[in-house]
């Protein structure tokens, strides 16, 4: 076991396209995350990403790990990884896995692992927030998933850093009207005093 500040510098994040080819043999849903799927979303990046995010179901974890077995995969949780055995799904309250290839020193990706089932989707802070899966990945144009860019916002709502602030304030005013009024619903059901929430009227 090892200290995350020990290694959390050493990424070397891949491409978001590479994400479907390192998961076309797993059959199941899974989409780009983190401030990436916010970039899709916009189409303009205003800052650079460290490590490409991909998230899956806790249903489907053990199917994306097999995708990538060859890989040296890693449980991260309070502030420490473990590795992950071959062939065992995460634990369930492990909610993140970092991941690179065998024989390399940087992590590629951190598969993030989201409640529910192929039918619903449950943020996973706060289960009385639910959605259908139809309606929480989009697609770009070239077919690639991202996560819809109001659950993302949702997330980084919890505890914003500088570069949350940042995808914050050029990501909102291009949520459609739903996309705004779902993301206030639940932020102000999650985080009642929220100073985003000012800007979600």
């Amino acid at each position: 076991m090892c200290q995350l500040e020990d290694v959390a510098r050493a990424w070397e994040g891949l491409q978001a396209c590479d994400a479907a080819r390192l998961l076309a043999t797993a059959n199941i849903p899974w989409w780009v995350a983190g401030g990436l799927a916010l970039d899709l979303f916009r189409g303009t990046s205003p800052r650079e990403h460290a490590d490409l995010d991909v998230g899956v179901l806790r249903c489907d974890a053990l199917a994306a790990v097999e995708a990538i077995s060859t890989w040296q995969i890693f449980e991260a949780k309070k502030g420490e990884l473990a590795r992950l055995s071959p062939g065992r799904a995460p634990r369930r309250d492990v909610h993140c896995l970092w991941c690179r290839p065998a024989g390399t020193a940087r992590w590629a990706i951190e598969l993030m692992m989201e409640e529910g089932d192929h039918d619903v989707w449950i943020y996973r802070r706060d289960e009385r927030i639910q959605r259908p899966l139809s309606s929480v990945v989009q697609q770009t144009a070239d077919a690639l998933p991202y996560l819809s860019p109001e659950i993302q916002l949702l997330y980084k709502s919890k505890a914003p850093r500088n570069r949350d602030e940042v995808d914050f304030s050029v990501t909102w005013p291009l949520l459609p009207a739903d996309a705004r009024s779902w993301l206030h619903d639940a932020i102000s059901l999650t985080a009642p005093r929220h100073r985003w929430l000012a800007f979600l009227k």
